[in-house]
């Protein structure tokens, strides 16, 4: 199984690399390819996504909204969400509480 602070594949195009969390928050860098996409999931953590590069449209509860470099999107807890890069693209995602589905069986 993979490790904290190491880059693994999790959809097709896309690699993440989760940081070693804190007592209630964490992060997680995430890169696209472009046209790669982050499958629609829902967790009851609140999530904040910057994005670093690029430009990446998101469905939140069905409605589109597109992030560019510089900009963050807030996805609260239970919302429908996943993203598609419209480029090249590299997110900083941060969550609260801690996503123990994301960090559990890591080293």
């Amino acid at each position: 199984m993979s490790r904290l602070n190491v880059w693994e594949n999790a959809e097709p195009g896309v690699k993440r690399k989760i940081f070693t969390p804190g007592q209630t928050i964490m992060m997680m860098e995430v890169h696209f390819e472009e046209g790669a996409e982050g499958y629609l999931h829902s967790h009851v953590h609140e999530q904040f996504s910057y994005c670093m590069e690029g430009q990446l449209e998101f469905s939140v509860n069905g409605e589109k909204v597109v992030v560019s470099a510089g900009e963050t999107i807030y996805i609260p807890s239970l919302a429908e969400h996943g993203c598609r890069a419209l480029q090249k693209s590299k997110l900083l995602d941060t969550f609260t509480p801690l996503r123990q589905d994301l960090i559990d069986n890591k080293a």
